[in-house]
């Protein structure tokens, strides 16, 4: 029952929203957050996690949602991600921070900013005057160049564009063909964007609640690493204050004989859910999950709650890679039945099933049809023409996927 929970809660289950803005609005308040990730062998992973909960939904819908009616904007949740302007005041605190120099990071830019005062007042200059500029825009006008042991060594206009954003002093106002084109946030967000200054401890109350009924059920680790990951201080004391209060409940999981270890959690406002999947109604779908998927970011959560242990091998050598470059697990009802290693090539409209895994040895033919009409369905989600499938099959799958493929 804590799977189906916390898979109904991620609207990974039960009847669609419709695909149109009110239905993309409404999921992502379900998440909170959606992340945004610039790899994108099959889609990107913000489009991904939309359609395995709404499927074939209608991605204009979701730019003008961004773009147009600013409803949605791109901030630092657990990543990057797309988040709501109505949760604005959430965000803000950590804006807040950030420009005081109050959290690990910012600390570390914080003596540079000032050392390049000129850079900073030169790019909120620009955009004052100018409007929406690309980053190729501004001149570098940094006297103290960006020490980095990574990729952003150097990258002084990037790294200013990057701590104004954090600060909340600019947004990214659209996209075009990847780039980011930026403006001054106090311009570019809705005048109805609420500006209350939550204190540090609403802000905890308030997060650690989205961050719950996103999970479904959840221990205080889980939260504290959902939603605005590692901003939750003074969690403990806000979640034992939500229980006295009755808006959140502890609740033991038990799995056969044996308890899960730990206090877990349940919002008081998903308890009707919770008694309808025990009255048997629970409608379970079949979908793949991107690899940043917000049911399986946390990845110790994921092994404890459905066995499945998942890592990203992007970064890892192909020669040590278990199971591919991009791997998409496959969810079928309340259990991570498999997984492929899938790449979309865009000139020949072709979607590459370079691998295909079973989680179980004895995975069934069923498992395999279901698996095989979720593919079907990515496929035309991405406008692939034709779908190949590798020789790497689970055996019982073999004839499904040979028939459709």
């Amino acid at each position: 029952m804590a799977r189906r929970l916390a898979v109904s809660r991620q609207g990974l289950a039960g009847p669609r929203p419709n695909a149109g803005q009110d239905g993309i609005l409404a999921m992502v308040r379900q998440l909170g957050c959606v992340q945004l990730d610039p790899i994108s062998v099959v889609a990107p992973s913000h489009r991904l996690v939309l359609w395995s909960r709404l499927g074939n939904y209608d991605r204009t819908a979701l730019e003008t949602l961004q773009w147009e009616t600013r409803r949605l904007f791109e901030y630092w949740a657990h990543a990057a991600s797309i988040v709501l302007t109505e949760d604005y005041p959430i965000h803000r605190r950590f804006m807040r921070a950030w420009s005081r120099g109050e959290t690990p990071w910012s600390r570390r830019f914080h003596p540079w900013v000032e050392a390049n005062a000129s850079l900073k007042r030169h790019v909120l200059s620009e955009l004052r005057h100018r409007g929406p500029l690309p980053g190729a825009a501004f001149e570098d006008r940094s006297v103290r160049a960006w020490q980095s042991s990574g990729w952003t060594a150097g990258r002084n206009v990037d790294r200013m564009l990057a701590y104004l954003w954090m600060s909340g002093a600019i947004v990214v106002a659209r996209r075009e063909a990847g780039r980011r084109w930026w403006d001054l946030a106090a311009r570019w967000l809705p005048a109805w964007t609420p500006k209350a200054r939550l204190s540090e401890k609403e802000t905890v109350r308030q997060a650690a609640q989205r961050s719950l009924r996103a999970l479904g059920i959840a221990r205080s680790i889980h939260i504290q690493q959902h939603f605005i990951s590692g901003r939750y201080p003074g969690l403990a004391d806000v979640l034992e204050e939500l229980h006295r209060s009755g808006e959140i409940l502890l609740v033991q999981v038990r799995a056969g004989e044996e308890t899960w270890p730990g206090s877990w959690y349940v919002h008081a406002k998903d308890v009707p859910l919770l008694e309808d999947l025990e009255a048997r109604d629970w409608q379970p779908r079949t979908t793949l999950l991107s690899p940043f998927d917000n049911l399986i970011r946390d990845r110790v959560r994921t092994r404890t709650m459905f066995g499945f242990d998942y890592g990203i091998e992007i970064y890892v050598p192909a020669a040590r890679r278990k199971y591919g470059y991009y791997v998409l697990p496959i969810l079928h009802g309340d259990r991570l039945i498999g997984r492929i290693d899938a790449a979309l090539d865009r000139k020949r409209q072709n979607l590459d099933l370079r691998a295909v895994y079973a989680e179980d040895s004895r995975a069934s033919p069923a498992d395999g049809a279901a698996a095989t009409s979720a593919i079907a369905e990515l496929g035309r989600f991405l406008e692939a023409k034709t779908i190949t499938a590798t020789r790497t099959i689970p055996p019982a799958w073999k004839r499904t996927f040979g028939s459709a493929f």
